[in-house]
C-alpha cells in the first residue's frame, strides 16, 4: 500500500512516526535491486524491488521527500538516460558507510542510440539529493558525453563518484556537466587515475560550460572532493569552462585535491582554468592541494587561490621532499 502523508493534526500513523524517527522523511520508499529486481514489481520492499533506477524515478512522488534505495552489490544498467524532472526526493546507495570512491551502488547507462542520451543521469529537479552512489557512463554514442548532467536547483551530492572511461579525446566530454544553481558536492570523486587523457585535449573532470538550455553554474560548492586524472599532455584541465559567463556569482572549491597520476605522460599546465576570464562570478580555491600540475589555477581568468601560504596559483601545490 502507498502511504498518504498529507494528513493534518494528529492523523499520523505508527508507521509514519517510525519512518520519521528513522530519518527517512515523510515520503514513500522505493527499492532497486539489479540482480533480483523486476520493473513489473511494485518496488516497495527488497523482495518486491525494481530492477532499474529509471523505474524508481518514474514512481517517485514529486515534492514528497520520497527515498530510492539501491542495493550496493551490482550495477544497475539503464538503456536510456534517466531524466530527473521531479523535485525533493533522495537517492541512497545501500553499501555501508560510503567513502570518496568505490561505491557498490552503481548506475550505468549503455545506450547506443538517440541523441537525447547525453548522460547516464540528467537532473533538472529542485532540492534532490544523491548519497553513496557511483554514476558511470558506458555509452557508445557520440552524444553521450557525461556521466551526470546537473541542471537542477539546490541539489546535494554526498560521497558520490562520477566516472566516464570513454571520450578521453573529447574536450567537450566530462564526468560531470555542471550547469546547476546552488549545487553542493561533499566528499565526491570525479574521474580516474587509470585512463589516460589524449594529448592536446582538455577533457575535464567537471565541465562548467553553459550547455543545458537556460542553465549555468551558480553559487556552487565542492567540499573535500577529489579530481583525478592521468594526462597524456599538458592541455588537460580538471575543472574547466569555455566561456566568460559560465560561473555566476560564486564557485567555491575547498579542502579538495587535484591529482594527476605521476605515472601519466605529462604535467598539465593548471588544474582549474577557463577559455575566457569570468565576468559574472568568482572562482575560489580555498585550502586545496594540487599534485603534478604546473600551477593550481590559470592566471587572469577570475580564479582566487587562498591557502595557508598566500600566493596566487602556487598556493597549495604539493612539493615532493
Amino acid at each position: 500500500m502507498k502511504r498518504d502523508f498529507f494528513h493534518t493534526g494528529l492523523q499520523v500513523s505508527r508507521s509514519q512516526i517510525g519512518a520519521l524517527t528513522n530519518m527517512l522523511g515523510p515520503g514513500n520508499v522505493w527499492y532497486v535491486d539489479a540482480n533480483i529486481g523486476n520493473d513489473n514489481n511494485g518496488g516497495e520492499s527488497w523482495t518486491d524491488a525494481f530492477k532499474t533506477y529509471g523505474k524508481a524515478v518514474d514512481s517517485v512522488v514529486t515534492n514528497n521527500n520520497d527515498f530510492i534505495l539501491i542495493n550496493g552489490y551490482s550495477t544497475v544498467n539503464e538503456t536510456a538516460m534517466v531524466s530527473i524532472t521531479k523535485n525533493r526526493f533522495h537517492t541512497v546507495g545501500m553499501n555501508g558507510p560510503a567513502g570518496h570512491y568505490g561505491q557498490g551502488a552503481k548506475i550505468q547507462c549503455t545506450a547506443s542510440a538517440t541523441a537525447t542520451n547525453i548522460a547516464t543521469i540528467q537532473n533538472t529537479g529542485i532540492r534532490n539529493t544523491f548519497t553513496g552512489i557511483k554514476v558511470i557512463n558506458g555509452m557508445t554514442i557520440a552524444e553521450g558525453l557525461y556521466a551526470f548532467a546537473e541542471g537542477g536547483e539546490f541539489s546535494r551530492f554526498f560521497n558520490t563518484e562520477f566516472y566516464k572511461s570513454t571520450d578521453l579525446d573529447e574536450t567537450a566530454a566530462a564526468e560531470l556537466l555542471h550547469n546547476g544553481d546552488s549545487a553542493q558536492f561533499y566528499k565526491c570523486t570525479f574521474g580516474s587515475t587509470a585512463n589516460i587523457i589524449t594529448t592536446g585535449k582538455i577533457r575535464p573532470n567537471v565541465l562548467l560550460s553553459a550547455t543545458l538550455a537556460g542553465k549555468k553554474c551558480r553559487d556552487s560548492l565542492f567540499d573535500d572532493c577529489l579530481f583525478l586524472s592521468k594526462a597524456g599532455g599538458t592541455a588537460h584541465v580538471a575543472v574547466y569552462g569555455a566561456n566568460a559567463t559560465d560561473v555566476e556569482r560564486m564557485l567555491l572549491i575547498k579542502n579538495s585535491t587535484f591529482l594527476n597520476n605521476p605515472l601519466s605522460a605529462a604535467t598539465p599546465a593548471h588544474a582549474v582554468g577557463f577559455g575566457a576570464a569570468q565576468t559574472q562570478g568568482a572562482v575560489i580555491l580555498k585550502d586545496c592541494a594540487s599534485v603534478d600540475h604546473t600551477v593550481m589555477a590559470e592566471a587572469a581568468v577570475g580564479i582566487y587561490v587562498a591557502g595557508a601560504v598566500p600566493g596566487f596559483a602556487t598556493s597549495g601545490v604539493s612539493v615532493l621532499s
